[in-house]
């Protein structure tokens, strides 16, 4: 198999993770290679395993924080070393360069901020927004990030920064039964913030009979709390989808679907955090969409680097420390969680940032396929590049409203709009299909017939270079283009990114009816009466 050198691209906006295509072997760090490096790790306070307070995690102490006895099983298998396993190690490796990004001189200010309590840099995702300037200051930081991915690695740390940093902004709200539960949001706020913790997160209970709720099953699968100690509750089921599980430090469990306010239902009702190698779990990940067999990394571009994995979580008796217990058999609780503490407007203000660098990439891809076969001159095509624009400045336009309308919390952290954004997390799914749509359609059969990478470098290389020419570009530089719209709108890896967008932020019925429970319609139902009333009064008096 051959192994394939890594850098990064020295620039400053976009910061884009790439993959060199020229077989050698690896780089140390710090030395150059053809004219590019990659970045250096910069000093750190602690321990690659975080043990002790660090501020923000280099690219080396990440990847040696991964070396644990975490149980990441996939293909049959248990995976001895994710940084090292042909699944895993691409995008351990692209965690690894969003963590050095945090210590390039460039990029430090924008990444990263001065922690309160210790002084050190810590990750910007974690800042407690008490302006719009910290919004403004944190999508900066987060659309830098997603930049350097495309937006299509959804779940790199500063998803799961945000949602909780969301709690800690509101955990006074977590209170209600006992304050220890405020206590300890906070204080995993604060470990996490100064450790710079990786979290993935389960909120999902598996699909078994999907007629009935949790409590009413058939076949007890779904992980429950089955008993108390004085060291703290004791889990066992299982819970879907991990994403990230397999380059995350600590798993977050919080509450999704609407739970009964009954003595049945008070076993699903938790929320709390444990480490991933804690003894008794298990993940269970699907295949990996990378295509270990492809003849050049520039083949499948996307795939090779940004697949993030997906899993079911097996609690296996699992013992969660009280310290880390958010929520403790409390239905009422769990029920509202995310808009009672004004945390999902944080998390949709991150994912929608997503988006919009999301957009951008596809827009832009449709773009240069466009130009390198002058299929930009047809109106029709224009019309489909319009469409992109359209979809572009829609997700950037509701992200900027959300900032202009934002308001202090109860608790006076700066809370963006919620409105635009769920406009966003209603839409976006289905612009993301259309977008993929549209590439496919200017693509068309160049998209089926685009070869290997490695073709150009083999001995076809002089039909190559001459057939696979386009109006406006080389054989190499259209095969590249080609290789990458495949993978970003036709392949296994585009696949799982539309279903991703489907149901990532939860299922689009409910949510399709949540929205319609939460906005305010009475304004615009006097509206129409007031108006009605108006021309009635009008009538009677001619």
């Amino acid at each position: 198999m051959r192994k394939y050198t890594r850098f990064v691209v020295e620039s400053t906006r976009p910061h884009y993770i790439l993959w060199g295509s020229v077989p050698c072997p690896p780089i140390p760090v710090g030395q150059k290679f053809n004219g590019l490096c990659r970045r250096s790790l910069g000093a750190q306070t602690a321990d690659a395993k975080g043990s002790t307070s660090m501020g923000a995690r280099s690219g080396r102490q990440y990847l040696d924080s991964l070396r644990d006895d975490r149980q990441i099983w996939i293909d049959g298998a248990r995976v001895a070393d994710v940084t090292k396993d042909r699944r895993f190690a691409a995008a351990a490796r692209t965690m690894a360069d969003l963590y050095d990004m945090q210590h390039d001189p460039a990029l430090q200010e924008r990444l990263t901020y001065a922690s309160p309590t210790s002084g050190d840099r810590v990750g910007l995702s974690f800042i407690q927004p008490k302006s719009v300037d910290d919004l403004v200051r944190r999508r900066d930081m987060v659309k830098t990030w997603m930049d350097a991915t495309c937006g299509m690695f959804g779940r790199s740390p500063d998803f799961m920064n945000i949602m909780v940093t969301g709690f800690a902004c509101a955990a006074q709200a977590f209170g209600g039964a006992d304050k220890k539960y405020s206590q300890n949001i906070s204080n995993y706020y604060l470990y996490c913030r100064e450790n710079d913790v990786a979290m993935t997160h389960t909120l999902v209970n598996p699909q078994v009979d999907r007629s009935k709720s949790v409590e009413k099953q058939d076949k007890d699968l779904a992980a429950k709390i089955v008993k108390e100690t004085d060291a703290g509750i004791v889990i066992r089921g299982a819970r879907m989808v991990s994403t990230l599980c397999a380059y995350s430090h600590d798993l977050l469990v919080m509450p999704s679907t609407y739970l009964a306010n009954s003595e049945e239902a008070r076993p699903y009702a938790f929320g709390f955090a444990v480490a991933v190698n804690a003894p008794g779990f298990r993940f269970i990940c699907r295949p990996s969409v990378i295509h270990s067999e492809a003849a050049s990394p520039m083949d499948y571009p996307l795939a090779a680097r940004l697949d993030e994995t997906d899993a079911m979580v097996i609690f296996d008796d699992v013992l969660v420390p009280w310290e880390r217990v958010f929520i403790h058999r409390d239905p009422e609780m769990c029920n509202g969680l995310y808009n009672r503490t004004g945390a999902m407007p944080q998390i949709m203000h991150q994912f929608t940032t997503k988006n919009l660098a999301k957009a951008e990439f596809m827009m832009g891809l449709a773009f240069a396929i466009a130009r390198a076969t002058k299929i930009d001159a047809h109106l029709h095509v224009q019309g489909m590049l319009a469409e992109l624009i359209q979809f572009t400045e829609f997700a950037r336009a509701c992200l900027r409203a959300s900032e202009a309308d934002a308001k202090p919390n109860a608790w006076g952290f700066m809370t963006p709009a919620a409105m635009p954004l769920w406009t966003v997390r209603m839409m976006f799914p289905k612009m993301f299909i259309r977008m993929c749509e549209i590439i496919q359609t200017l693509g068309a059969g160049g998209l089926v017939a685009v070869p290997s990478y490695a073709e150009l470098s083999g001995p076809m290389r002089a039909d190559v270079e001459t057939y696979f020419q386009a109006a406006n570009a080389d054989a190499r530089q259209r095969i590249k283009l080609f290789r990458l719209a495949f993978d970003a709108a036709v392949s296994s890896f585009s696949g799982r990114q539309q279903l991703y967008e489907r149901y990532y932020s939860g299922d689009p019925v409910r949510l399709a009816g949540t929205l319609y429970e939460i906005y305010d319609k009475a304004p615009y139902i006097d509206h129409i009466t007031d108006m009605l009333d108006h021309l009635e009064a009008r009538h009677v008096q001619q």
